[in-house]
């Protein structure tokens, strides 16, 4: 296996992820465009964290991707734990969001914010994932609010 493959599952996860918030961002953004959703409480305040939440798990896997292309410049790997982890905080504010646009929609809409909250938790797990093995990679554990220095694999 060449250096560079070991990033494989990094990456497949991180897609995975990123293909999970898409629906995520699709569904919730369409209840904008429904009347009977268009102001429905939770929503805007839950799109607060999801924007930033989708940005930082574009740049991880975007980062993986590069690592696993052949790049190997230690800040990349700074770059994409940072954006791990930035996605994982954002996310809980993302899920309580949910749960409060669930408890107020209508009930017709209930099962839709089930749906997107499905397609949040198999966001979350494909990021857990990610993080565990790009762990197993670096052998470099992430710590709250910092990383500490990467040694190259």
């Amino acid at each position: 296996m060449r250096q560079n493959e070991m990033w494989q599952p990094v990456v497949t996860e991180l897609y995975n992820s990123l293909y999970s918030e898409q629906m995520v961002c699709s569904i919730s953004s369409e209840l904008f465009h429904i009347p009977e959703t268009t102001d429905l409480q939770g929503n805007a305040e839950m799109h607060a964290s999801l924007v930033p939440a989708s940005y930082h798990r574009v740049t991880a896997t975007g980062s993986a991707q590069r690592l696993l292309n052949g790049e190997s410049a230690p800040s990349i790997v700074e770059t994409l734990v940072a954006c791990i982890q930035n996605a994982e905080q954002l996310d809980r504010n993302v899920h309580s969001g949910l749960f409060v646009m669930r408890d107020a929609a209508p009930a017709s809409f209930k099962p839709v914010i089930e749906n997107i909250i499905l397609w949040q938790d198999y966001a979350e797990a494909h990021l857990q994932n990610a993080k565990q093995s790009t762990i197993q990679i670096t052998g470099m554990p992430f710590r709250l609010g910092h990383w500490i220095h990467y040694q190259g694999v």
